[in-house]
């Protein structure tokens, strides 16, 4: 594979658009090998934020005056985009919250009333934390029963295993696109179908997915699909759930207050409708504008040609770290998206992080969110090295680099 086959002029013009991974660490060229705990943001999302800021900022829905008007505009305009971009059949499909785990605790509060004791809740056992823990706070509120879906030996979901749980009829069904830990991905639409052939509500962690991939809402059919602003490109403390309607509307509030109400008196309060209805508060409007920035950056830069670049530059990864020796990877196959996971020998996962840091390499190093899946890798945690759009080989060379020079160190 040649330098000219992977780095092409298109993707040096993408990368010229994101301002911090210019600097330098330590005389080091900084190489951003961390996508999947937060992406970097384009200079549109910098800007577009800034301009609210200084020209706009009022709050949103409240007030008569322009500036409360444009911000309110520009607010709403993003909930437009990401019907267009989730190929949803509402607008009111579109809630606001700060991140994937919000989405995700919103979701799981809102079921309360709708289940009872003994009722089954599956989860993905690659799941990341934020869609485990909320599911067992709502079994400890409603004596439902948590029931992992185990992984095969290749780290991929037991579809046997998954079809033979759901002959329990669960009640809910919560599954990862694409693993954080390992990128591995999951086939969303076909594990949707079975789930809702038997009758379980459906909910998608996309937090791994929304920067590598096209998606559909039509085709993937799940009830509820979340993810964070700051894993495409965007602002953190903003985050995304889409609901199919239906669904949507019959979810209790987690937060009341503001913005959400229709009526208030101090008899009783009636809520509003989808979407203010789980939408309490101050939203973070701001961060919803650099998100609708995020989103215009994607739908310009992500064809298909940057999706095959990714998917060729994380291959190549692998390939050099399989021929680097003494590197045990996780998971790893050619469909696999945006994440390689692996570790250096017996050495704990946090020296060689900090021996790559020493020479401007960022990686995660760690549990990943995902100790589950440690677990059953019999693993305490490993490294991981993540790629975005903006990525390059030299990226990927310089951390083989740093990688066989802290392998000489401890080996």
């Amino acid at each position: 594979m040649t330098q000219s086959a992977l780095l092409t002029p298109h993707n040096a013009n993408i990368r010229a658009q994101f301002p911090v991974l210019k600097q330098m660490l330590d005389g080091y060229p900084l190489c951003y090998l961390d996508t999947a705990a937060t992406s970097q943001k384009p200079q549109i999302v910098l800007d577009a934020m800034a301009q609210y800021y200084a020209n706009d900022n009022a709050n949103v829905h409240r007030a008569a005056h322009q500036l409360s008007a444009r911000a309110t505009l520009s607010y709403e305009k993003v909930r437009d985009q990401l019907q267009h971009f989730l190929k949803a059949k509402r607008r009111e499909e579109i809630i606001f919250t700060h991140g994937t785990t919000e989405s995700i605790n919103l979701v799981a509060f809102g079921l309360t009333a709708q289940l009872t004791a003994g009722d089954v809740i599956l989860i993905d056992s690659a799941a990341h934390h934020a869609n485990i823990v909320p599911w067992q706070e709502l079994a400890k509120r409603t004596g439902a029963v948590i029931k992992p879906i185990p992984l095969d030996k290749q780290c991929r979901l037991d579809i046997n295993a998954y079809q033979a749980l759901l002959a329990l009829k669960p009640k809910i069904v919560a599954l990862c696109h694409v693993s954080n830990a390992l990128g591995t991905v999951n086939p969303v639409a076909q594990l949707v179908q079975l789930a809702k052939a038997q009758g379980a509500i459906t909910l998608v962690d996309g937090a791994q997915a929304v920067a590598h991939l096209t998606l559909n809402m039509t085709e993937i059919d799940c009830d509820f699909y979340v993810f964070s602003g700051h894993k495409m490109y965007g602002p953190t403390g903003v985050g995304v759930l889409y609901g199919r309607f239906d669904v949507l509307d019959n979810l209790a509030p987690l937060l009341t207050g503001g913005e959400m109400i229709k009526r208030v008196s101090f008899e009783a309060t009636e809520f509003g409708s989808l979407p203010n209805r789980l939408e309490a508060g101050t939203p973070p409007i701001a961060e919803v504008i650099g998100l609708g920035a995020a989103i215009t950056f994607l739908q310009t830069e992500l064809t298909e040609q940057v999706q095959a670049y990714e998917a060729e530059l994380l291959n190549y990864l692998q390939c050099q770290l399989h021929a680097l020796g003494e590197v045990h990877l996780y998971g790893a196959f050619d469909d696999n998206i945006g994440v390689v996971a692996f570790n250096l020998a017996d050495e704990h996962h946090q020296d060689v992080g900090i021996l790559l840091d020493q020479q401007g390499i960022a990686v995660r190093c760690g549990h990943h969110c995902a100790m589950p899946l440690m677990h059953s890798l019999n693993l305490k945690g490993c490294c991981r090295a993540s790629i975005g759009i903006y990525t390059h080989k030299d990226d990927i060379d310089r951390f083989i680099a740093a990688l066989a020079s802290v392998k000489d160190l401890l080996l």
